[in-house]
């Protein structure tokens, strides 16, 4: 009896708790250790407590209960009452957010947005993923002319350079349809530049949004915007354009609407500049006699500008040979390769020169990077493609063109029954793999011939 009257005692401690403190959680199922092989009933409260009936049981039965919930340390009477979260479906979490509701009307209203200023439409458009922009034109006339704007321009000017393109031509090249890679979102896109009048031309330099095509079947230059599909045919150079021939470009400024120049040069060291502001061509004259002709130049590599300096890779003898587009002024530097190099091709990020090649060492072949120490024209290696990739190339004869050299490199590594496309950032030292190459709704991959990189701009004119 004495156990039964603390028992009772408990229980309306618990009570005065219960309207002290409010409702608690139910309580967790319990298993029951009594004597007697009958479970004792329960009543259950409104309020979400189970109590036992101790008018109907000895004291052991309870005594049992209370032990056993502590033994189990879940008897936990006292904690905050907690309900299990519910899934919520789909429609109330959509709730408010269903267009026409009130504040998706405020928002949208037209007498808010006509007051915002229109530069800052510009600014905002020019700042946009290319893909996005060619979307946004369909939306009304006014935004399908701004490539036509002048202020759109200037905008576009502004706005920070983003990474370049890959403008590439494929084996399977037909009516010029080439291929152009977007790196920021590893796309590929597939455009058909129907206002070329000849069906095989070569992406030889770029500059400002510009590509710089040269028709190797009629020797002819084309320069246009590959976003926009505007091309313009080059008058006829003075002098015939041979097969073999080193071609650069620059920018006058930082727009194409300042002009560009176009340079190319010549095994027998003859050369021609063309100036876009005059629509001409013209030949100062030939390399100085200090240079060893034939001017043996890497024709693989394809030039790199700095500022308005033209640099072209030299194989005999070793090294870089300059143009200056301003002052006219050649000068040679003499720079040994790398021993075991191969398929070697210069490059250009932040006016640092960079050269790029397959070092061969008995069996193992790896992709290096090397960047030009001003003081002592030597190579100094600053990086490496990752061991893990290079183990594909072991034992085979592989063969490396540079897609790209301002600042992301593009290159295609293949051999008898492989092709590899990859990306290499200068500044971040990344390695990337590019998707393959192949044609809309097909699934056969296109082989990489030639490319260029250029810096995507909406209005650059030719």
């Amino acid at each position: 009896m004495e156990g039964l009257a603390m028992l009772r005692q408990l229980i309306g401690q618990l009570q005065e708790l219960l309207q002290l403190y409010g409702s608690p959680p139910p309580l967790p199922s319990l298993q029951l250790h009594h004597y007697n092989q009958q479970q004792q009933p329960r009543q259950q409260l409104n309020n979400g407590w189970c109590f036992l009936n101790i008018e109907d049981g000895s004291a052991d039965d309870y005594c049992g209960l209370v032990v056993a919930g502590e033994k189990s340390e879940s008897f936990k009477m006292l904690d905050s009452y907690k309900p299990r979260p519910t899934k919520r479906s789909r429609k109330e979490r959509n709730r408010g957010k269903i267009p026409g509701t009130t504040c998706s009307a405020e928002a949208m209203d037209q007498e808010i947005w006509k007051e915002f200023p229109e530069d800052l439409f510009e600014a905002v458009i020019a700042r946009l993923p290319i893909p996005a922009f060619f979307r946004l034109r369909s939306v009304c006339r006014k935004w399908d002319s701004l490539l036509n704007s002048q202020s759109f321009s200037q905008r576009c000017a502004e706005a920070p350079l983003s990474n370049p393109w890959f403008y590439t031509i494929t084996h399977e090249n037909v009516d010029n349809a080439g291929a152009m890679y977007d790196p920021s979102l590893k796309k590929w896109y597939h455009p058909t530049v129907t206002s070329l009048p000849t069906k095989i031309v070569l992406p030889v330099a770029s500059a400002g949004g510009l590509v710089c095509f040269l028709d190797a079947g009629r020797r002819n230059f084309f320069v246009g915007n590959p976003l926009t599909q505007s091309f313009r045919e080059l008058p006829a150079s003075s002098v015939g354009v041979l097969s073999r021939v080193a071609v650069g470009m620059t920018l006058n400024g930082k727009l194409t609407s300042s002009g560009y120049k176009i340079l190319w040069v010549g095994c027998d060291g003859g050369y021609a500049i063309y100036d876009s502001v005059k629509n001409s061509w013209t030949r100062p004259g030939s390399v100085p006699s200090s240079f060893k002709l034939p001017l043996l130049l890497n024709f693989r590599s394809q030039a790199v500008s700095v500022g308005c300096i033209l640099y072209f890779l030299r194989s005999d003898p070793e090294g870089i040979v300059s143009y200056n587009m301003v002052t006219g002024v050649w000068k040679q530097f003499i720079i040994p390769a790398p021993l075991n190099l191969s398929d070697h091709t210069l490059a250009e990020c932040g006016g640092r020169i960079i050269l790029v090649g397959l070092l061969t060492k008995n069996a193992a072949t790896c992709v290096c990077i090397w960047e030009l120490q001003k003081m002592t024209l030597l190579w100094k290696e600053v990086d490496r493609m990752p061991n893990i990739w290079c183990l594909e190339f072991y034992g085979k004869h592989v063969r490396m063109t540079c897609l790209g050299n301002k600042g992301l490199l593009m290159l295609s590594l293949r051999s008898r029954l492989m092709n590899r496309l990859v990306t290499y950032n200068v500044m971040s030292r990344e390695w990337l793999k590019v998707p393959g190459c192949t044609v809309p709704h097909g699934r056969k991959r296109r082989w990489i011939a030639c490319g260029t990189a250029f810096h995507p701009c909406l209005t650059a004119m030719a």
